[in-house]
């Protein structure tokens, strides 16, 4: 910030902002204010009329916190201005102001709206807090630098900063990044130890950092994002702000101030203990005691309580500051400790500017004249820093020692490198923010060697998995096209009022879209809605459609969950005869499972009509049918003794009627048997007006299935709830029975009012959705059963050249695409790989070329299974392999 000594700050520009920063340098006379022309021009030039002082620039203050609290209040007063040419802010508070950069020397105000100003902004307040983030910002980037060196000087543990990012919200961000950078920082150390290395103290004190300095960095960010807001943003008068004290601000401030403040105090008190951890590991008895001694936790004792017991904003605001300057000494105390100990310490190799920081790197060199010293062979390689943490302490050995040699070390001059580094953390020394620059820059530069991660609940797929789910596809594809539906696309995410109110209880797991200051949109939970949305939009009255594409929910991944997926629809919409499009959507379902061949697979089967009139009969309040239906659906899921708990204790069902749906849930069977056994004689079901619908429409639905040969893979079971409010009909739920365990594979139903609430025109549609995720997963494991290999490709011949002849390779790869064969070319003089190739690649065919080839003008044809070769012309060569692929 020492640049910044003959700058000047202008302020109330339009597109300018003034940053705490600016404030800093400011309130230091490292930078002097300057007030922007065409602001200036627009001020009143009307003489002052003299205002009773706000009670918010009634605080005594010291000459640097007057001057930030001056400026800004200066430019809150031109911003004000600038936005409103109806405010009254006169050139004459605006000169004094810039002039003197004194608040008691613009006193009094000249006119009222500058009096409202000064009300509404809480000036001396924000200019404080613009103080301690200015100070503050550039400590959490220090604060993980000297974590790293003394992690270094205490031989600690690198396990210390394993802590993953999970990805699904569980896990804090700034912890993890912390963690990150510190790894980065230690990268490549011999120093800092294995998982189980470090003493337990220093394993524990260590595993804090993360945790510690991660709370630290979200503070610092809360109380920046509120800081530039209250810089920068104009007062409205005649409006809200018009009659505002400015308290509001003041205890926004004061809270996120005070939360940083308790950072701070954790902070202080870790740095204590890795400085003393540091000196333990020094044998000079003497020295040991005094650096253990250096720095006082006693130092902290009621400090914390004195920030926050103080009654009004600006003391709190001093106290915190003050708070955060001790920090600074602790900090630098600590990485005066840390240095001692490296410096100190004969087996740790010095890094030097200029020279590769790597294992052995002189304990390995020969010695002038390039002999070896005396007893070399004999001397151990010495331990090297981190190849970040040995950037920092050249920098922060050259800050305190100027460049000179350290002949030794004591206890007189670790206190001098502690004074020096406090001042070297402080925002008006330059070497802060080439500090700050470096740490960013080994953090970043080292990004490389981070493995990258996918977040939690998503898959990456290989060619062998892509080639089973392109298989999969086409046969889905071909299936959905016997049936003659059309394909259709909408986009990956809708406006969120399409998506809300249609999923029940599972409307909490629609992903959200950040608003970027336009419409509010959310990732499609599923497929139906937005096909809905589209039969409403485009005002269609039927329509038979697939769509096979990703959609995405905010879900807990488990085995077979996951938050993106694919989903494989069918849907038909549109007025037909009872159970028409019901059974054919079944029969899909049914003919999707068969072909994909992945096994023992059962269709439970309900209607939502009977659930709600089983509802009815047990006694449950209409209101509560849906939310019922939810507690319900996790059957499958729970025994019902949790189930009945939910409904009970969450959803106020009685003992009684909870234990009634118990009994009637368990009715499930083949489906004309249950059918018969619902409506016999005094059956309760077949004195509900809903229920007779629902097995009238079943009825004609089991009978059309028998005679399709669909009815064997059909259970009629009543546990079936499907926790969706949009069905109003047929619901069913596919269920793999095989070894491998992944719940449902496919699901859907009817849904006759979902079209309607988009466009009040209802058309009723039916569909099912294929979890071919879970499929995936089956036949993935089908695969490793068999033992068989995969073929990612469909290569049918391999062009192998002996040699590097691009051309030869070009033109012979060429005739067999022209003739439709699938073929690849591979240069390489060695056989051997080739064959390997098409063996790994179960490519059937080889053309191999050499030299004798060449001059024959012959190709060889190899078999690569049979292992079998023959010689062919080089003009016949095509037609030939057209002859053993049996291609016409």
């Amino acid at each position: 910030m020492a640049s910044a000594a003959a700058a000047a700050v202008t302020l109330g520009g339009k597109g300018a902002a003034l940053s705490p920063a600016a404030v800093y340098a400011l309130s230091l006379g490292l930078a002097s204010p300057a007030i922007d022309a065409s602001v200036l021009k627009s001020l009143s030039t009307r003489a002052p009329s003299p205002q009773e002082t706000p009670a918010s620039l009634a605080a005594a203050l010291a000459p640097a916190e007057s001057r930030a609290a001056a400026a800004v209040l200066l430019n809150k007063l031109l911003l004000t201005a600038s936005d409103s040419a109806s405010a009254l802010v006169t050139a004459a508070t605006a000169t004094r102001l810039a002039e003197s950069l004194d608040v008691a020397a613009a006193l009094p105000l000249g006119s009222r709206d500058e009096a409202a100003v000064a009300a509404a902004s809480a000036p001396v307040a924000v200019a404080l807090a613009a103080l301690i983030d200015c100070c503050a910002a550039p400590l959490a980037r220090v604060a993980d630098a000297v974590a790293a060196l003394s992690c270094e000087a205490a031989r600690g543990d690198a396990a210390a900063f394993d802590v993953p990012a999970s990805g699904d919200g569980l896990s804090a961000k700034d912890e993890a990044d912390v963690a990150a950078d510190i790894k980065m920082l230690v990268f490549g150390s011999k120093l800092v130890g294995s998982a189980g290395g470090a003493p337990a103290p220093a394993a524990a004190t260590f595993a804090k950092v993360s945790t510690v300095n991660g709370i630290f960095r979200e503070a610092v960010r809360a109380l920046h994002a509120r800081v530039r807001i209250e810089l920068n943003a104009p007062v409205k008068l005649g409006k809200r702000d018009a009659g505002e004290t400015g308290a509001g601000k003041e205890e926004a401030l004061v809270v996120l101030a005070t939360q940083l403040a308790r950072a701070v105090q954790a902070l202080c008190k870790l740095s204590i203990s890795r400085s003393r951890l540091c000196a333990e590991s020094i044998a000079d008895g003497d020295l040991r005691e005094k650096l253990t001694n250096g720095v006082s936790i006693d130092d902290l004792k009621g400090m914390l309580d004195r920030v926050l017991i103080d009654s009004d904003a600006v003391s709190v605001l001093k106290g915190v500051y003050n708070h955060l300057l001790k920090f600074r000494d602790f900090l630098a105390w600590e990485a005066a400790v840390a240095m001692a100990v490296i410096e100190g310490d004969s087996s740790i190799e010095k890094p030097q500017a200029g020279v590769e920081n790597e294992v052995g790197s002189s304990a390995d060199k020969p010695q002038a004249g390039g002999e070896k010293g005396k007893g070399d062979k004999k001397s151990k390689k010495k331990k090297t820093l981190g190849k970040g943490t040995s950037a920092v302490l050249m920098l922060l050995r050259d800050h305190v020692t100027n460049g000179n040699a350290i002949a030794s070390v004591n206890s007189a001059l670790v206190a001098e490198w502690g004074t020096s580094l406090s001042l070297l953390f402080d925002p008006k020394c330059s070497g802060l923010e080439s500090l700050v620059e470096k740490v960013k820059e080994i953090v970043e530069s080292n990004e490389v060697r981070r493995l990258p991660k996918i977040p939690k609940g998503t898959r990456d797929f290989g060619k062998e998995q892509m080639a089973i789910r392109e298989r999969a596809f086409s046969i889905i594809t071909g299936v959905f096209k016997m049936h003659g539906a059309t394909a259709l696309d909408t986009p990956v995410f809708e406006l969120r009022e399409t998506l809300m109110g249609k999923y029940g209880e599972d409307s909490k797991l629609i992903y959200d879209l950040a608003d970027q200051g336009g419409e509010l949109c959310s990732l499609r939970y599923d497929l139906t809605v937005p096909f809905a949305r589209y039969v409403a939009m485009n005002n269609i009255s039927a329509l038979k459609r697939y769509q096979i594409a990703k959609v995405y929910r905010r879900d807990n991944p488990s085995k077979g969950r996951y938050r993106e997926f694919y989903q494989c629809d069918f849907d038909i919409a549109g007025v037909y005869e009872p159970m028409e499009p019901d059974f054919e959507v079944i029969k899909v379902l049914t003919e999707l499972l068969n072909q994909l061949d992945i096994g023992t697979y059962e269709i439970k089967l309900n209607h939502r009509k009977l659930l709600d009139g089983m509802l009815e009969i047990c006694g449950v309040p209409p209101q509560k049918f849906r939310t019922v239906c939810s507690s319900i659906d996790k059957l499958d899921k729970q025994t019902f003794e949790q189930v009945k708990k939910e409904l009970v204790d969450e959803k106020g069902i009685s003992n009684e009627t909870a234990d009634e749906i118990g009994n009637l849930v368990k009715t499930r069977g083949p489906p004309l048997e249950v059918l018969l056994g619902l409506r016999k004689e005094g059956s309760k079901f077949m004195q509900n007006e809903g229920s007779v619908v629902a097995l009238n429409e079943l009825e004609i639905l089991f009978k059309a299935l028998e005679k399709a040969n669909a009815l064997d893979r059909i259970v009629f079971d009543l546990s079936l709830a499907r926790g969706l409010d949009y069905y109003t009909g047929v619901i069913y739920e596919a269920v793999f029975k095989g070894a491998t365990q992944v719940g449902s594979i496919a699901a859907g139903g009817r849904y006759d009012n979902l079209v309607g609430m988009f466009s009040g025109k209802q058309i009723p549609a039916v569909g099912v959705s294929l979890g071919i995720e879970r499929v995936f997963a089956i036949m993935e494991q089908q695969e490793k059963e068999r033992n068989e290999m995969i073929r990612a490709t469909e290569t049918e011949v391999l062009v192998s050249i002996l040699g590097k002849d691009l051309t030869l390779a070009a033109e012979l790869v060429s005739e067999l695409w022209s003739a439709g064969i699938k073929a690849e070319f591979k240069l390489t003089t060695r056989v051997t790989n080739h064959i390997k190739y098409a063996l790994q690649s179960g490519i059937p065919w080889m053309v191999l070329v050499g030299e004798s080839e060449m001059q024959k003008g012959s190709v060889k044809l190899k078999d690569v299974k049979a292992n079998q070769e023959e010689e062919v012309a080089r003009k016949d060569f095509v037609q030939e392999l057209k002859k053993r692929l049996s291609k016409p």
